[in-house]
């Protein structure tokens, strides 16, 4: 699990992104398209075409992480209309990877005595 308490910001990249690249291939992203520095202890948030995997750039300390979620049912709730960088907050990151909304405007609350 991603340690948020070291975190500085999270960002997703718009659109979709070739999810076949590496550490390098992101961090050349970041740093050419984005002109942000990959080494700022940032969360840089890609995902694919079809919405059902995320890979995550993340340096912390002396090195690079770089996280990978497969969706198995459903799909990320991707915001298709960011253009450029989007800076979203904690509560926001968790979200996303519950497959939810980031623009949630409050949770609703789930019937855990329903039978299914």
């Amino acid at each position: 699990m991603i340690d948020l308490s070291n975190i500085n910001k999270i960002y997703l990249t718009p659109g979709s992104t070739d999810l076949r690249l590496g550490i390098d291939g992101y961090s050349m992203i970041i740093q050419g398209a984005f002109h942000k520095n990959p080494f700022d202890n940032s969360l840089y948030i890609f995902c694919n075409k079809a919405h059902n995997k995320l890979k995550i750039l993340h340096f912390e300390d002396t090195g690079f992480w770089l996280y990978y979620k497969r969706i198995e049912t459903g799909t990320v709730k991707w915001p298709k209309d960011i253009n450029d960088l989007k800076e979203i907050n904690f509560k926001q990151f968790n979200w996303l990877l519950d497959g939810l909304k980031i623009d949630q405007k409050a949770l609703k609350k789930c019937n855990a005595s329903k039978a299914y």
